[in-house]
């Protein structure tokens, strides 16, 4: 399990401009000694100016790099297919959330009674559910925190098998692709690794 402070760490490095997708190495003892951040329409010297100073602030001694997504080689060695959200609709008038997600071809639709925030992350897991996936965590929170950039949304989940917590984080269009998205952000390094189920 991560530390808290490693947690927000990470949160932070996520939370800036053009940030995809963080990458987090530890040194024998478990201290962070390594990250590395994809950034896709962003200056990556810009960016890792940035992420230095935000580093300095947990772990001085960090090693940061700074990846141009569009010209980097896929992140450790995946060159699977991702689950990719495809389509967010918010009925006001009933108050439902509908999110599509897409992976191979397939298609898989999930709905969530709870508004566009945390119905978002509801309706995303349901979608993953009938794509064939197990989701052995549960949903503990569903936040929009403002910062500099705007109003990204952070989503935890907590495993049922170990308590770990995993964590997303993303903004975009609106409250409900952002939750979708945060969802996806926090449940794709277990996505990768499980084996899919043909639903």
């Amino acid at each position: 399990m991560i530390s808290s402070s490693e947690e927000d760490f990470e949160l932070e490095l996520r939370s800036l401009p053009g940030v995809l997708n963080v990458g987090i190495s530890h040194a024998e003892n478990g201290i962070v000694d390594a990250v590395t951040l994809f950034v896709r329409d962003q200056d990556p010297d810009a960016v890792r100016d940035v992420a230095m100073h935000v580093s300095s602030l947990y772990y001085p001694d960090v090693t940061v790099t700074v990846e141009d997504a569009n010209r980097a080689p896929s992140v450790h060695g995946r060159d699977g297919p991702r689950v990719a959200l495809t389509w967010t609709d918010f009925n006001e008038k009933e108050g439902v959330s509908e999110v599509h997600l897409s992976f191979q071809g397939q298609l898989g639709t999930g709905m969530s009674g709870s508004g566009p925030l945390i119905g978002g992350a509801e309706a995303t897991v349901a979608a993953l559910r009938d794509l064939g996936y197990e989701i052995p965590c549960y949903l503990m929170a569903v936040n929009n925190v403002h910062t500099s950039t705007g109003w990204p949304v952070i989503v935890t989940f907590r495993s049922l098998a170990d308590g770990s917590d995993r964590i997303g984080i993303a903004q975009a269009e609106g409250e409900l692709e952002s939750a979708a998205k945060a969802t996806l952000d926090a449940l794709n390094r277990y996505l990768s690794v499980q084996t899919h189920l043909e639903p």
